[in-house]
């Protein structure tokens, strides 16, 4: 009776456990998620995703308890760097400020140069917008 309880704990714990890493695991925003492989290094139990939206580029890395996400401005990104292994491409996007770049190893070739696509994409598509910082109207001026 015992070793059937005993083994019951061990089925729930596992279970949970199993739990917790697919829902950790699944993609962390909408749009354009890029996932690493499991298969790949550091990513054997969480895998690292990138996420590519037209204003910025964000890292996300689950933990078991919480996360790290780094986040970097679209127009704040420098350079895309892919390494191409046998298998997966590592991913290393720089940026203009010199602060320690996003490093992202195992996702699948495509997904690299997906990212690096994006990355242009929306960089073109940024710069060659007007200035948003400008005021949307200007400011009237006093009359004394």
């Amino acid at each position: 009776m015992a070793l059937l309880i005993a083994g019951a704990i061990v089925v729930v714990v596992l279970g949970l456990l199993v739990f917790v890493v697919l829902r950790k695991g699944r993609p962390f925003g909408t749009g354009d998620v890029f996932r690493a492989s499991r298969l790949s290094r550091g990513n054997r139990v969480f895998p690292t995703q990138v996420r590519v939206t037209p204003t910025s580029v964000a890292h996300y890395t689950p933990q078991w308890i919480g996360r790290l996400e780094h986040t970097i401005h679209i127009a704040h990104v420098a350079s895309v760097r892919i390494d191409t292994k046998l298998l997966f491409s590592d991913v290393f996007i720089e940026t203009s400020g010199g602060v320690s770049p996003i490093s992202c190893y195992g996702h699948r070739k495509r997904d690299a140069m997906r990212i690096k696509e994006l990355i242009d994409l929306y960089q073109t598509e940024y710069f060659r917008s007007p200035l948003s910082a400008a005021p949307a109207s200007p400011v009237p001026a006093r009359r004394e």
